[in-house]
C-alpha cells in the first residue's frame, strides 16, 4: 500500500502582500476579525435610513470588542480603493433613491387623484358618442335627400323603359336604394360644406317621468336654413348603441313663454336655455312625452367655440322680447332671495314636501294647478311673497292665460335652481341606481349602494355609518309617493334642496361622487 503523508496547513502564512497593503504579520492566535473603515460617518453615507441605528448598533459594538486600538494606518493605495469604492456606492444608492422617489410620487398621486383618470375616461366616451351621432346625422341628412326625392323614381323610369324588366323583378319604386345607385343630382340634394355650419348641443327633457328625464339627447341647428334636429343616443350593453332621431330635422318655432311662435335664432342656444315643440307635431315620439301637450328640453352643454364662430358670422339684432325677459328675471330673482333665508336651512325638506304636496293636490295627474292651489301649497311651507310679487310671478308663469300653470316649473320659479353641471352629477348618479332605466329605484336597492364611510360626521365620530343611512333614507321616503320607491323628481328634489346651502360647485359635486362611487 502506498501511503501519502498531506503537508501541515500554515495559516499564519495566509497574510496581504505589502503592495495590497501594509499591515504588519499577526499571528492568528492574536488576530482579531474586523472592519476598518477610515470613518465610521463616510461608511455610512450609502446605507438606508431604516438600516442606520441597526448598522451604528452593531458597529459600535465592534469597535468596543473587537477592533483593537495599535493597528497600523492603511496605505494610499488602500485608500484610493477605498475612495473609489465609496463614491460608486454613493452614485448608486443616490440613482436608486431617485427611482425610489419617483415611484412613491407616482403612486401617491395616483392614490390622491384617481378621479382624473375616471373623468378622462368619462370625457373620452362622451366625446366618442358626440362623434358617432355627428356622423350619424351627415349620413342621414346627405344620403335620404337624393333617396328619398320623387324625381329619382322618375327619371330612373325613363331611363329604363327601354329595357324590358325581368317579370320576377319589383318596380325600382319599390327597391330598397342606397346612395350609390342613384343618377341624378336634385335640388333638395344637401352637401357636406352646408351641414358642416351647424351647432351642436347635449339636453335633456324636463318632465317628471325619470325614463324620458334621464335620455340622452344630443340636438344640432343648421345655420343655412335656421332649421334644428334632435337625435337620441341609446347604449344596449356595453358594446351595442344605437343613434336614432328624436325631433326631425325642420324649422321650429317657441310654443311657450315670451317668444311663443318665433322661429329659432342662434341666439336661442345658451346653456340653461329651453327649446319648446308641440307633441303633436311629431307622431314618432314615445307615448309617455307624448301624454304631455308641451315637449320641454333644457340645453345642458354647447359647443362653445363653435357658437362664437357662428355668432361672429351672423347679425341678431335685439328686440323688445329679450328685454322682457330680462326683466322677467329680475323679478324671478328677487323672489327667489326672499324665499332663499327660508330655505337655507330646511331646503331638503321643504322641497321635497313641496314636490309631494303638489302631487297630492293634481287629483288629474295632469301636472297642472290653478293660482288658488298655488297659493295653499306656499302658505303650507311658509313660503308667502307678497301679493304684488305672487301676481308679477303668476303672470310670467301663466302667459298663455291658461288660468293653470305646471307647478314644477311654479316650483323652479320661486326656489331657483341648480345648475346644470350640477344636475349632471345627479342623473349620473339616478341612473348609476336605475340599471334598468324604469324612471324610479327601490329603497332596497338605494339602501344597497349609499355608502356613508366618508361622511363628515362619520369621521369626525359624531355619527355612526347607519345613522346616516338610516336618515337619507327616511328622507326620501317621506318625499316618495310610494314608500318603497324613489322617482328622479324625488331624487333630485332632495340634491335640489342640499344645493341651496351649498355655494362651491366642487364642494356639491364630491358630496355627490363620495356616497355613489361615481
Amino acid at each position: 500500500m502506498i501511503s501519502f503523508r498531506v503537508p501541515p496547513l500554515d495559516l499564519g502564512s495566509l497574510v496581504d502582500s505589502d503592495d495590497e497593503d501594509d499591515f504588519s504579520y499577526i499571528p492568528l492566535s492574536t488576530a482579531h476579525i474586523h472592519f476598518n473603515p477610515p470613518k465610521l460617518s463616510s461608511a455610512l453615507d450609502w446605507v438606508t435610513p431604516c438600516q442606520i441605528s441597526y448598522s451604528q448598533h452593531h458597529l459600535n459594538e465592534l469597535d468596543q470588542n473587537i477592533i483593537p486600538e495599535d493597528l497600523p494606518a492603511p496605505t494610499e493605495k488602500y485608500k484610493l480603493k477605498y475612495q473609489q469604492y465609496k463614491t460608486e456606492m454613493k452614485e448608486g444608492y443616490k440613482h436608486y433613491s431617485r427611482k425610489s422617489a419617483e415611484k412613491t410620487k407616482s403612486n401617491i398621486t395616483c392614490q390622491q387623484f384617481p378621479r382624473s383618470k375616471i373623468d378622462d375616461k368619462e370625457s373620452v366616451a362622451a366625446e366618442k358618442k358626440k362623434q358617432t351621432v355627428a356622423e350619424q346625422v351627415m349620413i342621414d341628412h346627405l344620403s335620404r335627400a337624393v333617396i328619398s326625392d320623387p324625381e329619382q323614381n322618375l327619371t330612373s323610369e325613363k331611363q329604363s323603359a327601354s329595357i324590358l324588366p325581368h317579370p320576377k323583378m319589383a318596380p325600382l319604386r319599390f327597391r330598397k336604394r342606397t346612395l350609390h345607385e342613384t343618377k341624378i343630382r336634385t335640388h333638395s340634394t344637401l352637401t357636406e360644406n352646408v351641414l358642416s355650419n351647424k351647432l351642436q348641443f347635449d339636453c335633456r327633457i324636463i318632465s317628471r317621468n325619470g325614463h324620458d328625464t334621464c335620455r340622452e339627447l344630443i340636438g344640432f341647428f343648421f345655420t343655412h336654413d335656421q332649421s334644428l334636429t334632435i337625435y337620441e343616443y341609446r347604449q344596449f350593453g356595453k358594446n351595442r348603441s344605437n343613434v336614432l332621431p328624436f325631433i326631425q330635422k325642420n324649422i321650429y318655432s317657441h310654443q311657450h313663454g315670451r317668444r311663443k311662435g318665433k322661429q329659432y335664432q342662434l341666439g336661442d342656444f345658451y346653456i340653461g336655455a329651453n327649446l319648446t315643440f308641440l307633441s303633436s307635431d311629431h307622431p314618432s315620439l314615445p307615448e309617455s312625452i307624448k301624454e304631455n301637450k308641451l315637449l320641454t328640453l333644457r340645453i345642458t352643454n354647447i359647443d362653445r367655440i363653435a357658437l362664437d364662430s357662428l355668432k361672429t358670422a351672423s347679425e341678431e339684432h335685439v328686440d323688445d322680447v329679450t328685454n322682457q325677459e330680462a326683466n322677467d328675471r329680475l323679478v324671478l330673482k328677487a323672489i327667489q332671495d326672499v324665499l332663499k333665508v327660508k330655505l337655507h336651512k330646511r331646503g331638503v325638506r321643504i322641497l321635497t314636501g313641496l314636490g309631494k304636496y303638489f302631487q297630492q293636490l293634481d287629483k288629474e295627474g295632469s301636472g297642472f294647478l290653478d293660482k288658488a292651489d298655488c297659493k295653499q301649497a306656499l302658505k303650507r311651507f311658509n313660503l308667502e311673497v307678497s301679493e304684488k310679487d305672487f301676481e308679477s310671478l303668476w303672470l310670467i308663469l301663466n302667459g298663455c292665460g291658461s288660468g293653470k300653470v305646471d307647478y314644477g316649473e311654479f316650483k323652479r320659479a320661486i326656489t331657483g335652481e341648480m345648475n346644470e353641471y350640477r344636475k349632471s352629477f345627479v342623473r349620473k348618479a339616478f341612473m348609476k341606481l336605475d340599471f334598468n332605466k324604469t324612471g324610479s329605484v327601490s329603497i332596497t336597492d338605494i339602501r344597497k349602494c349609499y355608502c356613508a364611510k366618508k361622511h363628515p360626521q362619520v369621521i369626525s365620530g359624531h355619527s355612526t355609518e347607519e345613522e346616516i343611512k338610516s336618515s337619507f333614507l327616511e328622507t326620501l321616503k317621506d318625499a316618495g309617493s310610494m314608500s318603497d320607491e324613489v322617482s328622479y323628481c324625488e331624487f333630485e328634489d332632495y340634491y335640489e334642496g342640499l344645493s341651496i346651502g351649498i355655494t362651491d360647485d366642487e364642494d356639491f359635486v364630491n358630496i355627490i361622487r363620495t356616497p355613489w362611487g361615481i
